[in-house]
């Protein structure tokens, strides 16, 4: 038998492999349209079919709460397990995020309702085209005019303007934020530092009116899962304290309510050794013909300098195709990675290279994202452990 050459190559992971997000039918962009339907908000078409209206809705998001960490801790979490039954209209099934499966990209999806490609906020970090400058769309640096950046109206404010109750109730930290502005505005901001404060709240806004929409949010499990990993014990320690979060709201609900906890990604915890985390800072093949280097370690939007688009994508592939979906700009989009069509406006956005982790691997940049590079837990990626998130509801 012929022994393999050190000349060969092995295939890259063909891009048909890649689990699609299911736009337009079972993905984050799909939920609030489809309980404002249910309101009778006009402009909003229910295509989550399996979810039944309800006059009084709450969404309470718990960042980082992806399907697969749940499911794998029944004890740290006996309410929201008795629940997964009840996932996407008692299908017992979950939701896909989208891509890439990163906050600011997925709470756009959340609040305005559309895919990414449409509301432009398609990763951690992209290029602007007006600047040539990356810029981070979770910390909104730097600064750009969110309504030129994202111009949709959010349904909260499609709900406000029929005459549905729309509040949320968060910390007070992300009241003014320009990504609270573009994905979550309308209606009326209740800020409240405690959790369990934001609960009642939340509760109490939905008995506010006949016809309700309420949104609330808990970040720390996810601060938790970056820093220590969804294996630690206070990774473990945050999924009790939000299972009793949402058993609290959940007994507080007034009549004819629905609420859904969900989440906008699941996360993996990725070694700390070379061969699962590639520095791009030390690695001159992955450097050569980049000029900008955006995304996240799962998900990366990678700008070649002029006329070095196809160079780039050749080595990429060759470097890195067995362990992450290597695609062209114009192939992603076509795979639909980022939504059935892409904005005009966002184009320019995207990555010529996209590469998004199939393993538990991540491209690193130690120099230009040194705390980016240290977090323990990651997420971006297509991968289940990262797109899979629940739809757990109650009814009243």
């Amino acid at each position: 038998m012929a022994l393999p050459s050190p000349w060969d190559h092995p295939e890259p992971l063909a891009l048909d492999t890649a689990p699609l997000p299911e736009y337009g039918s079972g993905s984050l962009a799909d939920l609030l349209p489809t309980l404002a339907a249910g309101l009778g908000v006009p402009g909003t078409t229910a295509t989550i079919t399996e979810l039944t209206p309800a006059d009084r809705v709450c969404v309470f998001l718990v960042d980082g709460l992806g399907w697969e960490q749940l499911s794998a801790h029944p004890d740290e979490a006996p309410f929201l397990t008795s629940l997964l039954g009840s996932s996407r209209g008692g299908t017992g099934r979950p939701l896909t995020a989208g891509y890439p499966a990163t906050t600011a990209t997925s709470l756009a999806s959340v609040g305005t309702g559309l895919p990414p490609g449409a509301h432009g906020l398609p990763g951690y970090s992209v290029r602007n085209p007006d600047t040539g400058e990356l810029m981070n769309q979770l910390r909104w640096q730097p600064w750009t005019s969110p309504r030129l950046w994202q111009p949709y109206p959010t349904v909260f404010q499609l709900a406000h303007d029929a005459g549905v109750h729309a509040a949320q109730v968060s910390s007070p930290t992300f009241e003014r934020t320009p990504l609270t502005k573009v994905a979550l505005s309308g209606g009326a901001f209740h800020g409240r530092l405690s959790a369990e404060e934001r609960m009642d709240l939340a509760a109490a806004q939905l008995a506010a009116g006949d016809r309700s929409l309420v949104y609330t949010y808990y970040a720390e499990l996810d601060g938790a899962g970056h820093r220590y990993g969804v294996a630690s014990d206070t990774w473990r320690g945050q999924l009790m304290y939000v299972d009793r979060l949402a058993q609290r709201l959940a007994e507080q609900l007034p009549p004819r309510s629905a609420l859904y906890v969900t989440a906008d990604h699941g996360m993996v915890d990725v070694p700390f050794d070379e061969q699962h985390r590639i520095d791009f800072d030390e690695d001159w093949e992955l450097r050569a013909g980049v000029a900008l280097l955006g995304g996240e370690g799962r998900a990366r939007h990678v700008y070649a300098v002029p006329g070095a688009a196809n160079d780039v994508l050749t080595v990429w592939r060759e470097v890195l195709g067995e362990q992450f979906w290597v695609a062209s700009q114009d192939e992603a989009i076509e795979a639909g990675w980022f939504g059935p069509h892409i904005d005009e406006r966002v184009y320019a956005r995207l990555g010529d290279v996209i590469a998004a982790a199939h393993d538990d691997v991540l491209i690193i940049a130690s120099e230009r994202e040194p705390k980016e590079s240290a977090l323990v837990g990651n997420h971006g990626s297509m991968t289940p452990a990262e797109q899979l998130v629940p739809l757990l509801e109650v009814r009243s």
